[in-house]
């Protein structure tokens, strides 16, 4: 009788691999979750912009994260399962900002605020030390408004509220201006599932919506 051997199940991380115009990128595995390049022979860290992240979203299916995932913490891993186009940006901002986990699982869509941080605040570079700092001085709602959101329970509200974490990037200054308006948040926060196209009809128009 021939015996068939198993092949045996990958015991080491793994990093998370894709292509971006050409050149080879990778995420290193849990907790480290370095965005690397790939330069000759040697990998080399680098800073990952909104485009880069948006291609490994676009590369990178379930069959692909599944093995990524399965040594991240069990927490974590169920967080990033809700999240589909934005899941590598949910990634970086779970290893940044390890401490504020219990935050986002309340209210996943804070996590696309505080990925596109540089942007919204007018930076230059990532801020993620004083994200941590902001967040351990003063809470959530001194996060909020490190984040130039109203800090408030009508904010949380309405961002849990969200039907899909996977928050649009272009929905975010419209969204945060939004919320500024008392008449937004007075219609938002009554309403159970706030669909990307209901989000889309305030953003555009918060009176006729």
């Amino acid at each position: 009788m021939i015996l068939t051997q198993r092949p045996l199940k990958n015991l080491l991380p793994i990093a998370l691999t894709w292509a971006h115009y050409g050149e080879l990128h990778r995420v290193t595995p849990w907790p480290e979750v370095r965005f690397e390049r790939l330069y000759g022979d040697d990998w080399i860290e680098i800073t990952p912009d909104h485009e880069l992240l948006e291609a490994a979203s676009l590369a990178c299916r379930n069959r692909d994260w599944r093995p990524y995932l399965e040594f991240v913490p069990a927490d974590v891993r169920t967080f990033l399962a809700g999240f589909s186009f934005n899941r590598m940006e949910a990634l970086q901002v779970c290893a940044r900002c390890p401490s504020l986990l219990i935050d986002l699982i309340a209210t996943p869509a804070l996590t696309a605020f505080l990925s596109d941080h540089v942007g919204l605040r007018g930076g230059a570079t990532a801020s993620w030390a004083e994200i941590v700092a902001v967040h351990e001085r003063n809470g959530i709602f001194g996060l909020l408004e490190w984040l130039g959101l109203p800090a408030s329970r009508q904010t949380l509200t309405i961002l849990a509220h969200l039907e899909s974490p996977d928050l649009p990037k272009r929905f975010l200054e419209p969204l945060r201006t939004q919320l500024w308006e008392p008449r937004t948040i007075f219609a938002l926060q009554r309403m159970p599932a706030i669909t990307d196209r209901l989000l889309a009809s305030f953003c555009r128009n918060p009176v006729a919506a």
